[in-house]
């Protein structure tokens, strides 16, 4: 068996943690088995590991979040990128092709389909691998699982069984239930409906029938030459709403959404995260702070204060699942991100009526990690370094710089650091457009950055 856990998401039900670039299941604000911070995902991949399937698991992302991944997994972990961000059919489609056509999986193997962030016990994942037996006993072209429900919860979609279970427990799919109402839900449950967590897997070649079915390619290059030409449709609507052999797995078992603040809130080992002060009158309400300020929150119950450098939310628990419809229509740049060698966080951005930009920034840089080797045509940088040591190269020529070194990068310089231990320095940069696509990339590999000053 294959897993494939997807990894999107616009970054909007968790502001101001979260943004574009950092997706909720980025965020540390879990607790780990040790009392180190944990993000949904780490979760995730350790429970994958401590069930023997973290080797045949995959992640499937767009460009943005490789990094983010690379930084909290490892550089090991095996991921399937997206050219631009499409839905769920698209990104799956993708990577069946992918495992087809680059890892060799044969067709008849069983692919399981997970989000990315479910908050489960280690039992979940053990029927997840009982999926590719479920295909089997039953003959069905999907199995999926569902979650028998605590309570008639209007915050998710069910799945309605019919018939008798099979010797394995698994009943034909009747019809699905988009997030009915109450009286609706309890009416469901009451029928045996179970609730959908997105978790789905069908035989690798009953997809690559459909694709060829839909005139797409089973070549890897070539489908990524032609995603933009996808439609932008989930797999729920193109592919299972459409099939009807179906069959449900019942897991009976803890798994929750942490999708919403006052969800997430729930989860969480402690009511304060970063600095700040709740008082004894406000034990009901959390404070979730990245910056460098105190918060205090004084006798306000059930409340939460998020604060990061994109913003500050005050809300009752109650209404934070409304953060997404309120912010709908409003964008920003991530003032915060998570990189494979570190993260910056943007301390200053001002744009002048003459067209000039100016942005400055705090960056971390890791012992032993490096950035690409690179230019920029727009801009101009000056690096003041705060804490550490490390190696630069300006134009093919190595320099070694400490606490207190200021280093000037003008436009069309090729430069590249290679933190020799943990090092911070401040970034401002100044030009007349500050944007990613004016990173030209030369190289990654510092072994080869170092190459470049024999080459030119």
């Amino acid at each position: 068996m294959k897993l494939v856990l997807l990894s999107g998401g616009s970054g909007k039900r968790l502001w101001p943690l979260s943004n574009d670039s950092r997706s909720k299941q980025f965020l540390k604000v879990l607790e780990g088995p040790s009392g180190e911070s944990e993000s949904m995902v780490q979760r995730v991949w350790r429970q994958l590991g401590e069930a023997g399937l973290a080797d045949s698991s995959y992640l499937a992302t767009g460009r943005g979040q490789v990094e983010m991944i690379q930084s909290q997994l490892g550089g090991s972990v095996n991921i399937i990128v997206e050219p631009e961000r499409r839905d769920t059919f698209p990104a799956i489609a993708l990577t069946a092709v992918y495992l087809y056509s680059v890892e060799g999986v044969l067709p008849n193997e069983t692919v399981a389909i997970l989000p990315v962030d479910p908050y489960v016990e280690g039992t979940f994942f053990d029927a997840v691998s009982q999926l590719g037996d479920v295909l089997d006993e039953t003959g069905a072209n999907l199995a999926l699982i569902g979650v028998v429900p605590e309570l008639a919860s209007e915050k998710y979609g069910y799945i309605i069984p019919d018939g008798e279970a099979s010797e394995g427990g698994a009943r034909q799919v009747k019809g699905f239930q988009e997030k009915p109402d109450r009286s609706r839900a309890e009416q469901l449950i009451a029928q045996g409906a179970l609730w959908n967590c997105g978790v789905f897997a069908f035989k690798l070649g009953y997809l690559l029938d459909i694709l060829q079915q839909k005139g797409l390619p089973l070549s890897y290059d070539e489908m990524q030459k032609q995603y933009k030409l996808l439609s932008s449709i989930s797999f729920d609507y193109e592919v299972v709403e459409r099939e009807e052999n179906i069959v449900v797995h019942s897991y009976d078992g803890f798994w929750k959404d942490l999708g919403t603040w006052n969800t997430l809130t729930e989860e969480m080992a402690t009511n304060k995260l970063g600095r700040g002060l709740l008082t004894e009158d406000a034990s009901s309400s959390c404070l979730v702070n990245e910056l460098d300020i105190p918060i205090t929150v004084i006798g306000a119950q059930d409340i939460i204060v998020a604060a990061s450098p994109d913003g500050i939310l005050v809300t009752t628990k109650s209404e934070s699942p409304r953060i997404k419809e309120v912010l709908k229509g409003t964008e920003q740049r991530p003032m915060y991100e998570e990189r494979r060698w570190g993260h910056y966080r943007v301390i200053d951005y001002v744009k002048y009526e003459e067209g000039n930009e100016a942005l400055t920034k705090r960056i971390y840089i890791a012992e032993g990690k490096n950035i690409s080797y690179q230019y920029h045509l727009k801009r101009c940088e000056i690096w003041t370094f705060i804490s550490g040591e490390a190696s630069i190269i300006l134009n093919e020529k190595m320099h070694n710089v400490k606490a207190g070194d200021v280093v000037r990068i003008p436009a069309g310089t090729k430069h590249s650091i290679l933190a020799l231990t943990d090092v911070e320095f401040i970034e401002v940069q100044t030009g007349s457009e500050l944007v990613e696509e004016d990173n030209i990339r030369i190289t990654l590999d510092w072994k080869d950055i170092e190459l470049q000053q024999f080459i030119s």
